[in-house]
């Protein structure tokens, strides 16, 4: 019973639901659509902690990426090479899926290809993923149906974009780049399209089971379902402090215009923990966790001095030399990271899924991911 609610809110906003969807990011969203594409007649609700997405969905730089090769190589290192081959295809497949979903235009889709960095100094580096640009591009083949994904960077093309200090970059031509705002907001409009409320600063506060529902307890009232999916990615140790998921923070800041900017694509460095790119003649720089990864590893929302002044250092001595612009934008997006690569997409308990640990491939990830997890509901349905 709700003493702030009248009978007919009560009954039409709390009750009787086939389907609620914890998480109202790319993951949660995606899954909340598939659900209501493939079962119209189900009753689905999504609620979601802040104004807009807390995590990092509308907070992410915005890569239509499946992987840089240095980041692959270190990926390596704690994964077989299937396991890497498995995920590289989810994301391409998940990109595949979010364009097929909403189409190009609605998330301002720009394939101008991707760029890995590498700075003097960095010369082992360098070589070491060069030699195995054969070796990937054979092993991306397959799932993209794409030739010579990656290819050495014309020598002089560093010149052509300004950059300082940048010896050798590594050409990928399938990579592309989105806003995610605009894919965020054709994410609710799909949803509202098959009739799903998003009720935000709604904030779950307990899961209680009975028989063959569960009840979720927030901040704003008490809801009831059938079935459950957490789509809270990082945030999902609050509920289920076993998983193997680990929050990590990625801090961004964005420039003012650049008026003769000539950066055009998206740009990894340092085993794609720095990345970068053009957005409206401005410059969007984000990274620098592993600075730092204990400090972090955390849920807050914020930036640190440390970090900022990393992302400052690469972007006035190396990315723009000739240029200091303002930086007019600072913020931070809580991704979520594990010991394994493949996100975890599973039953947690009767009646509750999840779909969390995308590790830091939110965009290309997500729309399977939220697939997926609809899919596991469904099939107990």
């Amino acid at each position: 019973m709700h003493s702030n609610y009248s009978y007919w809110e009560d009954k039409t906003f709390f009750k009787h639901y086939d389907v609620i969807v914890i998480g109202s990011g790319i993951v949660g969203l995606n899954a909340a659509y598939q659900l209501k594409f493939k079962e119209p007649v189900l009753k689905v609700g999504v609620i979601e902690a802040g104004f807009l997405p807390t995590g990092a969905s509308t907070k992410n730089a915005g890569f239509a990426c499946f992987g840089s090769i240095s980041e692959i190589l270190n990926e390596l290192k704690t994964s077989t090479e299937e396991e890497v081959l498995e995920v590289v295809e989810a994301r391409w497949k998940g990109l595949v899926k979010l364009k097929m979903i909403l189409g190009e235009k609605a998330i301002d889709y720009q394939n101008f290809g991707g760029y890995e960095v590498f700075k003097g100094g960095e010369e082992f580096s360098s070589l070491t993923c060069i030699e195995n640009i054969p070796y990937f591009n054979k092993l991306f083949k397959s799932i993209t149906g794409q030739t010579d994904i990656y290819a050495v960077a014309n020598k002089n093309k560093a010149a052509v974009f300004g950059f300082s200090h940048v010896n050798s970059m590594i050409y990928n031509r399938c990579e592309a780049q989105i806003d995610t705002g605009k894919m965020m907001s054709a994410l609710l409009g799909r949803v509202q399209e098959v009739n799903t409320p998003v009720f935000n600063n709604c904030k779950l506060l307990e899961i209680i089971h009975q028989e063959n529902h569960v009840i979720l307890k927030t901040n704003q009232g008490v809801f009831k379902t059938n079935k459950v999916i957490i789509a809270t990615n990082g945030f999902i140790n609050e509920f289920y402090p076993d998983l193997q998921v680990f929050p990590g923070r990625g801090q961004v800041l964005v420039t003012q215009q650049i008026p003769t900017l000539k950066i055009k694509g998206t740009f990894h460095y340092d085993k794609g923990f720095f990345y970068f790119r053009n957005i409206n003649n401005r410059i969007l720089l984000g990274g620098g966790r592993n600075i730092d990864f204990k400090l972090e590893e955390t849920t807050q929302a914020g930036i640190t001095d440390q970090v900022q002044s990393a992302l400052e250092e690469l972007l006035y001595e190396t990315i723009i030399p000739d240029e200091k612009p303002i930086i007019e934008y600072r913020w931070s997006g809580v991704m979520a990271f594990g010991n394994e690569l493949k996100p975890i997409i599973k039953k947690l308990e009767p009646n509750v899924f999840c779909a969390v640990r995308c590790n830091g491939m939110g965009v290309s990830m997500g729309s399977l991911s939220g697939q997926q997890v609809a899919d596991l509901v469904l099939n107990e349905m």
